[in-house]
C-alpha cells in the first residue's frame, strides 16, 4: 500500500539562492503546496521581488553562504518571522567552466565556497534544532556532476562530489534523530547555469520547475537519491555495472563528456560574468575570468 504523501503545509522552508532558477521554482513549487518560505539570496533586492510575486508568506532575506556569520542570521532570522526550519534547501551553487588548467585559484576558491562550505554551513545551522524535535528534513542539491567526472568542469565536479558524500554520511547520523536528508542530481537544466552546454544523447534539458517538483517530492515521500530527469537513474544504474573502460565508452557515445567541454562561450557570458562577481567588491582580472573551451 502506497504511503500518504506528507503535508507540506504550514511547513517552513528555507531555499538558498531562492531569488532565480531552480531556487525560485522551489520557492514556487513549496510556495503551491501551503508552505512558508523563505528566500535566501545574495541579491536581497531579486529575492524581494521573487517573494512579492509568489505571495502567501513569503520572505526574502539577504544571505552569503560563504559567511557562516551570515548564514546563522538568515535561519535566526527565518525563525523568528516564520519558525523553527522544517526542511532547508541548500540550492545555491556557481559553475564556471573551462579547461581545469586555465582556471585561476580565486575561481576555485570561489566554487568551493559556495557549493561545498555553504552546503556544510546550512547542515551543521539547521541540523541540532531538527535533532532535538526529530523532525526535519535536509535537501542538498548536487549534481550528476557528482556522481561523474566531466572534462571542463574539473573543480565543479569536485564539489559535488564533496555534497554527495556529505549527504551520504549525514543521513546515516541522522538516522536515529527522524531527520530526512536528499541529495538531488539533476542533468543539464535550462537555467543561466546550462546556459550554452551540449546536450547528451538520450537526456533530455530539464526545466527549473521539473527538478524543483522532484524536490518537493522527495520530502513529501522521503527518498535520498533524486534523479533528474528520472531516467538517468537507469542510466546510472548501468554504468556502476560496468568496467571504467566501458563506463568511458558510454559517456563518449552519449556525448555526455561534451556537455561542459564544448559548450558555447558566448551563450554562456553573462553568465560567467555574474559568477565571476558573485562576492561583492570580486573584481577578477580578464585572465582570472573562466572562459568555456572554444
Amino acid at each position: 500500500m502506497a504511503k500518504v504523501p506528507r503535508s507540506l503545509a504550514d511547513k517552513v522552508v528555507a531555499i538558498t539562492g531562492g531569488a532565480r532558477g531552480i531556487g525560485e521554482a522551489t520557492a514556487r513549487a513549496f510556495t503551491a503546496k501551503g508552505a512558508n518560505v523563505a528566500i535566501g539570496d545574495l541579491d536581497v533586492e531579486l529575492a524581494k521581488r521573487t517573494a512579492g510575486v509568489l505571495g502567501g508568506n513569503t520572505i526574502a532575506l539577504e544571505l552569503d553562504v560563504t559567511d557562516r556569520d551570515s548564514f546563522a542570521s538568515f535561519v535566526s532570522q527565518v525563525e523568528e518571522r516564520l519558525g523553527p526550519v522544517d526542511v532547508l534547501v541548500n540550492n545555491a551553487g556557481i559553475m564556471p567552466i573551462g579547461p581545469f588548467v586555465e582556471e585561476s585559484d580565486k575561481t576555485a576558491l570561489r566554487m568551493i565556497d559556495i557549493n561545498l562550505h555553504g552546503v556544510i554551513f546550512g547542515c551543521k545551522l539547521v541540523m541540532p534544532g531538527m535533532m532535538r524535535r526529530h523532525s526535519g528534513h535536509i535537501v542538498n542539491v548536487a549534481s550528476q556532476a557528482g556522481k561523474g567526472g566531466f572534462p571542463g568542469g574539473a573543480t565543479y565536479c569536485a564539489t559535488k562530489h564533496a555534497v554527495v558524500g556529505l549527504s551520504e554520511a549525514i543521513r546515516a547520523e541522522l538516522r536515529d534523530y527522524d531527520v530526512e536528508v536528499s541529495c538531488v542530481m539533476p542533468a543539464v537544466v535550462n537555467t543561466e547555469l546550462g546556459s550554452g552546454l551540449v546536450e547528451a544523447r538520450g537526456v533530455k534539458i530539464s526545466e527549473p520547475s521539473d527538478v524543483a517538483d522532484a524536490i518537493v517530492d522527495s520530502v513529501e515521500s522521503p527518498k535520498f537519491d533524486v534523479w533528474v530527469p528520472k531516467s538517468t537513474a537507469a542510466i546510472a544504474r548501468v554504468m556502476t555495472l560496468m568496467p571504467r573502460s566501458g563506463r568511458e565508452a558510454i559517456a563518449r557515445a552519449l556525448k555526455a563528456d561534451q556537455v561542459l567541454w564544448n559548450a558555447d562561450s558566448s551563450a554562456r557570458a553573462a553568465y560567467e560574468d555574474r559568477a565571476a562577481h558573485s562576492e561583492p567588491g570580486l573584481e577578477p582580472t580578464e585572465a582570472e575570468t573562466v572562459e568555456s573551451r572554444p
